[in-house]
C-alpha cells in the first residue's frame, strides 16, 4: 500500500468498538481503578503466554511518567503479517482488534488473569491512544491506535537486534474515573503470576514518583512451593522445609501443582488458581487437594500406629489446623460454577488431585517419618508446644 493511501476504505477498527467504549464494564469488569488494572491484565497475558510458550522469559511493565503503561516482552514477537487475508490469521492487527477468546481456546498452556480474557483489544478500544511494536525476523514493525481505530496499517519501522513485541497505551480518562495505577495492587498479582510460572521473569516499574522510578523483579525456580514458603515467611512453622510436587493426570486433561507446611497458628491458609487465575471460592481442585492430604496423613498414620484400626480418621477440617497451601492446576478443558469463574467445577479434576495429593505426600512422609510424627502429632493435639 503507497503512502498516504491508508484512507476510510481501508480503516481497521475493533469489532463492536463502540459497543466497548459505551459498556466497558461489561468487558473489563469496572470504569474504576480495578477495571483500570484489568486493562494492563489483558495486555500483559498475551505477553506470558506468548514468552511461556517458548520455555519462559522476561515480561517487563512500565508505568511511564506521562500516564502510560508500557509492556514489553523478550519472546519471538507477534506475528505482523495476517495468513490469509486482511483480517484473518494471527497478525498485529488481528491482535489489537479482535477478543482474545476468537483468536486461542483456553488450555492448560494458557495463563489466565481473570474471568474475563479479552485480550489487547480491550486497550485498543479504551485507550486515547495505543502504540505497538514487534521485533521479529530481523525487522521491526509498528501501528499505531486511537480509541479503537488503526491510523495506519502495520509499518516496517527499520531493523531489530532482538525479538519481541512492545504494546503501549494512555487509558481514556473519558471512559476511566482514574488513570492512576496502583504500584502495590500491581506489583502483588504481577508476582503471584511469577509464582505459578517457573521459568518467568517478570518485573514492575513505576517512573512516576517525583524522588525517582522504583521498580521490583520476580523470579521463582520453585514455583508453588517458594508461593507457600513466602505466605510463611514471618510466622512459626512445623517443618523446617515445605512439601511441593507436580504431576500430570489424563483424567482431568491436565497438570497439578501443589507445595504445602503447617505453622503453629491455627487457622488454615489455601490458596487455588486454574490457568493461573484465582478460584477465590474454591472448587474440585481444593476438595480433592484437602482430602488428599487427609487420606496420605490417616493411611501413613495407621502404618505407623500412631492409629488403630477402627479409630476415626483424620478429617479434612483437622489437618486443615494451620495448613498454608498452594494448589495450581493447568487444564485444557477447565469448568467453572457461575460466570465469575471463582470456583472450579469438574469432577475429574477433583479425582485426579485427590489421587496425585494422596500419592505424593504419602511417599514423603514415608520418606521423612520424624517429621510425619511431628505433623500427625500436632493434628492429634499431641504437639508438646500446643499442651
Amino acid at each position: 500500500m503507497k503512502a498516504g493511501a491508508y484512507d476510510a476504505a481501508h480503516v481497521i477498527e475493533v469489532e463492536g468498538r463502540e459497543l466497548m467504549r459505551k459498556r466497558p464494564s461489561m468487558y473489563i469488569g469496572s470504569t474504576g481503578v480495578r477495571g483500570l488494572h484489568q486493562l494492563v491484565y489483558e495486555v500483559a497475558a498475551r505477553s506470558v503466554n506468548e514468552v511461556m510458550a517458548v520455555g519462559g522469559g522476561r515480561v517487563d511493565v512500565t508505568l511511564t511518567r506521562d500516564g502510560g503503561i508500557r509492556i514489553t516482552d523478550d519472546g519471538p514477537g507477534h506475528s505482523f503479517e495476517a495468513m490469509g487475508g486482511a483480517r484473518a490469521g494471527d497478525g498485529l492487527e488481528s491482535l489489537l482488534t479482535r477478543q482474545d477468546t476468537e483468536l486461542r481456546p483456553d488450555g492448560r498452556d494458557t495463563v489466565r488473569w481473570s474471568v474475563y480474557g479479552v485480550g489487547p483489544c480491550a486497550a485498543t478500544v479504551m485507550s486515547s491512544r495505543l502504540t505497538a511494536e514487534v521485533r521479529r525476523g530481523g525487522a521491526r514493525w509498528v501501528q499505531e491506535y486511537a480509541r479503537g481505530v488503526a491510523l495506519a496499517p502495520p509499518a516496517a519501522a527499520g531493523p531489530a537486534t532482538d525479538t519481541g513485541t512492545t504494546i503501549a497505551f494512555w487509558p481514556d480518562p473519558d471512559i476511566f474515573d482514574t488513570v492512576d495505577c496502583s504500584f502495590a495492587v500491581l506489583a502483588k498479582r504481577v508476582r503471584e503470576v511469577a509464582l505459578l510460572n517457573r521459568g518467568l521473569s517478570f518485573s514492575l516499574t513505576d517512573q512516576r514518583p517525583a524522588g525517582g522510578a522504583r521498580s521490583v523483579g520476580f523470579r521463582y525456580p520453585d514455583g508453588a512451593g517458594d508461593f507457600v514458603a513466602l505466605l510463611d515467611a514471618e510466622t512459626e512453622v512445623v517443618l523446617p522445609e515445605v512439601i511441593a510436587f507436580a504431576w500430570e493426570d489424563e483424567r482431568m486433561a491436565g497438570v497439578a501443582e501443589a507445595a504445602l507446611s503447617w505453622r503453629r497458628a491455627r487457622e488454615e491458609r489455601v490458596r487455588s488458581f486454574a490457568n493461573s487465575a484465582p478460584t477465590p471460592e474454591g472448587g474440585t481442585h481444593e476438595d480433592g487437594f484437602r482430602t488428599g492430604v487427609a487420606a496420605a496423613l490417616t493411611e501413613h498414620a495407621l502404618r505407623r500406629g500412631f492409629l488403630k484400626a477402627g479409630d476415626p480418621e483424620l478429617a479434612a477440617d483437622q489437618v486443615g489446623q494451620g495448613l498454608t497451601a498452594v494448589v495450581s492446576v493447568r487444564l485444557n478443558r477447565p469448568e467453572y460454577h457461575g460466570s465469575t469463574r471463582g470456583r472450579l467445577g469438574g469432577d475429574p479434576v477433583r479425582d485426579g488431585v485427590e489421587q496425585g495429593v494422596r500419592e505424593h505426600l504419602g511417599r514423603w512422609l514415608d520418606r521423612h517419618p520424624e517429621r510425619a510424627a511431628a505433623i500427625i502429632g500436632r493434628i492429634r493435639g499431641a504437639d508438646p508446644d500446643e499442651r
